[in-house]
Formats: C-alpha cells, sequence, structure tokens
C-alpha cells in the first residue's frame, strides 16, 4: 500500500523543481492525476494529465463528496483530486505525490493523517519572493503583486505542515527534500 506525500507552497518557492527532482529519484513515486472541468491542450489525454470533466459533472461529484480538495479557480473552471482515483493509485502500491494549494493540502492531510507527509516549501523572504518572479519575466507588475498578496497568505499556513523546507540553495532543499521523503517512506 502506498503513502501520501504533499506539496504545497507560494509561487515561485521552488516546489515545482523540487518535486520534479524528487520524481527522477528510484522512490516509487507517482503523481496524483487531478480531474479539471477546463479542456485538454494540445497533446493531453483524459486520465492521463488529468480527468476532464465538465462543470456539471464535476459539481456532481461534489455533490457527491467524490474529492479530497477542489476549487473554482474561475467561474465553471474547477480543479480538484478524486478519492477514488487515489485509492487506486495507492492500491498499486504506488506513492502519491501532491502539487496543490495550502488549503487543499491541509485537506489532504486531515483525510489521510499520518499515511500522508505534508511538506510546505518557503521562500527565504517575500522580497527574495518578488525578486524570483519579477526575474521570470513572465508576468505584468500587477500579477506579480498579487502572487505576492496571496503569497503572504499561504505564508500563515506553513506551521499546519508536517514539515517546512526553506528554499534559500536550491541544491540543499533538494538535498533535505529527498532526506524526508526517504525517511516517511520507510516508516
Amino acid at each position: 500500500m502506498g503513502k501520501l506525500i504533499i506539496f504545497s507552497a507560494p509561487s515561485g518557492s521552488g516546489k515545482s523543481t523540487i518535486i520534479n527532482y524528487l520524481m527522477q529519484q528510484d522512490l516509487g513515486l507517482a503523481f496524483s492525476i487531478s480531474a479539471t472541468s477546463r479542456a485538454p491542450r494540445g497533446s493531453e489525454q483524459h486520465g492521463v494529465e488529468y480527468f476532464f470533466l465538465t462543470p456539471e459533472e464535476f459539481r456532481s461529484h461534489i455533490a457527491a463528496g467524490d474529492f479530497l480538495e477542489y476549487e473554482e479557480v474561475y467561474p465553471d473552471r474547477f480543479y480538484g483530486t478524486l478519492k477514488e482515483q487515489v485509492e487506486c493509485q495507492l492500491q498499486a502500491g504506488q506513492h502519491v505525490v501532491f502539487d496543490v494549494d495550502v488549503v487543499g493540502g491541509c485537506n489532504i492531510k486531515e483525510f489521510y493523517g499520518p499515511r500522508a507527509l505534508s511538506v510546505f516549501i518557503q521562500p527565504p523572504s517575500i522580497e527574495e519572493l518578488r525578486r524570483r518572479l519579477e526575474g521570470r519575466g513572465t508576468d505584468a507588475p500587477e500579477v506579480i503583486q498579487q502572487r505576492i498578496d496571496k503569497a503572504a497568505y499561504e505564508l500563515s499556513f506553513a506551521s499546519r505542515f508536517d514539515k517546512v523546507i526553506v528554499n534559500d540553495d536550491l541544491d540543499i532543499a533538494k538535498a533535505e527534500a529527498l532526506d524526508i521523503i526517504k525517511e516517511f517512506l520507510k516508516e
């Protein structure tokens, strides 16, 4: 039976880079396949990158209590994690990795308790986070400010996670994450 590993972080904290590094290690990790109400992009396939549902199907699953966590990002644009899919992956012996927002991370941890490890990736400071976001060169100043404002809110959740990794140096953060995950999988 697999275990669950939850990652949350403010945008720009390095979470995706750390997760991608961990996925390349020989740990038996597999991404949770989320559901979304958006249309597939490019070569995305149902049941591979996402489970593509209509907004009505999504609402039906919400009403039935089928989600571990979900969010309506924009009107009729939902993302969420189906309990049944996670259970299938766990039964297959996969260690399921979640890349979710802080509220979703707390909800999954609460549902699975000690079977799940929740990890919060934290930037060294809000100022450093702003520098990283500006350095990407992908967002307008008002979008960066929105991300900074959201990050301040998200940072208030850090204490609710099992482990907090401050990503001040990416190589050190990767090594720390690897040690934490290996230790959890041995338990």
